[in-house]
């Protein structure tokens, strides 16, 4: 049997899947991949990537809000991205970005996502690109500064897009729960 790969919404997954993922995701994330975590990857599209092992490959792309310099932009925001110890630097990664990105620029005026060190390279690899401006974050007590996610976060332009500038201000993400991006 070869790797397949499935997308679908969250709500088309079984509470099998889901408690697969979840397991995928707590054992490529060494534990620290919290509840706040998990529920930023649902409500989504999630491309799954299984061989004959099970599921060997994750992520997900969920719609998120943000201002920069007037304007409302729709977010297809990548989230929730593992793939199996045993599947690493195999390309499965690559594959799960390539129907996410798909889906960003079907849907979205463009992509983003917080990058861990040692996801970075694959992002970059695809043409994502780190903002180089200031981010921030409409709070419950309004306007807030995340200068730790100024190394870590990635944009994609959506198809005949441009990204926005830093140099019109900052990226104002919307709040949710936990870690903000």
């Amino acid at each position: 049997m070869s790797d397949t790969l499935r997308t679908a919404h969250t709500y088309q997954l079984s509470d099998d899947s889901l408690a697969e993922i979840r397991s995928l995701l707590d054992t490529a994330f060494h534990g620290d991949f919290g509840e706040e975590d998990w529920t930023h990857g649902l409500g989504g599209i999630h491309a799954c990537v299984r061989d004959r092992d099970g599921l060997a490959a994750h992520g997900s792309v969920i719609m998120r809000r943000l201002l920069h310099a007037g304007r409302s932009y729709r977010v297809g925001y990548v989230e929730a991205v593992g793939v199996r110890a045993d599947r690493r630097r195999q390309g499965l990664g690559g594959r799960v970005m390539a129907a996410l990105e798909s889906v960003i620029d079907g849907a979205y005026d463009l992509g983003a996502l917080s990058a861990s060190d040692d996801g970075a390279a694959l992002y970059r690899a695809r043409g994502w690109q780190l903002w180089s401006g200031r981010i921030e974050a409409l709070s419950p007590d309004g306007v807030v500064h995340l200068p730790d996610e100024e190394t870590s976060t990635y944009l994609r332009p959506a198809v005949d897009r441009p990204l926005p500038d830093p140099a019109l201000g900052a990226l104002l993400f919307d709040w949710r729960d936990g870690d903000v991006l």
